[in-house]
C-alpha cells in the first residue's frame, strides 16, 4: 500500500501540534486530512485515525475547533457520504443491536450516559472488533479529552454499553 504524500504531511502537522501544545495547529491536520478515500471499513478507520488527538469540544463537529462524541462519528462518516444523526441519543434508536461475535470494524457502539444510566449519551466506531474486546474510536470528554482509542472491555465502557450497530449494510 502507497503512503500518500498528504498524510505524511498530516502526520508532520499532527506532531508538531502536540509538542507545541496549540490548538490552531489542529487546523493543519484538519485541511491536510485526505477526503477522497474510497467507502470501505478499512479506510473509515484510517480517516478516523488521522484524527486522533483532536480536542474535545461539546455541541461541536467541527475539526478545526473538536468534536464531542457523535459530532465525531457523523463527520467520520459523512466524509463517505453517509448521513448519520447528529446527537448520540438519535443513535439508540438506529438500527438493530448485534451480538458480539457480529461486531466488525467500522460498526458504531452506542452507550448509556456516564451519569444517567437510562438515556444514551456516548458513541464511538470500532476499530479493532473483537466482542466485548473491542477497540474503538471516540471523542471522549473524560481523561483523554479528545479523539482517542479505547477498549470497549474495560469497566467504564462495559458497564454503559447498550448496543452495537452496522450502519454500512
Amino acid at each position: 500500500m502507497k503512503i500518500k504524500i498528504s498524510f505524511v504531511i498530516l502526520v508532520l502537522a499532527f506532531s508538531l501540534s502536540l509538542s507545541a501544545q496549540n490548538r490552531g495547529s489542529y487546523q493543519n491536520v484538519a485541511e491536510s486530512a485526505d477526503l477522497s478515500v474510497s467507502d470501505t471499513r478499512g479506510d473509515i478507520i484510517e480517516f478516523a485515525k488521522k484524527l486522533l488527538g483532536i480536542p474535545y469540544l461539546f455541541a461541536s463537529s467541527n475539526p478545526l475547533k473538536g468534536f464531542d462524541c457523535s459530532g465525531f462519528v457523523n463527520y467520520v462518516y459523512k466524509n463517505f457520504e453517509i448521513n448519520l444523526p447528529r446527537g448520540s441519543a438519535s443513535f439508540g434508536k438506529l438500527g438493530t443491536g448485534l451480538k458480539p461475535d457480529e461486531f466488525k470494524v467500522g460498526d458504531i457502539l452506542v452507550f448509556y450516559g456516564y451519569k444517567n444510566k437510562t438515556l444514551i449519551g456516548h458513541v464511538g466506531i470500532i476499530c479493532e472488533a473483537a466482542g466485548m474486546k473491542s477497540k474503538f474510536i471516540h471523542s471522549s470528554s473524560g481523561k483523554a479529552k479528545g479523539v482517542t482509542i479505547s477498549e470497549l472491555g474495560s469497566e467504564m465502557y462495559t458497564r454503559r454499553f447498550y448496543k452495537c450497530i452496522d450502519v454500512l449494510n
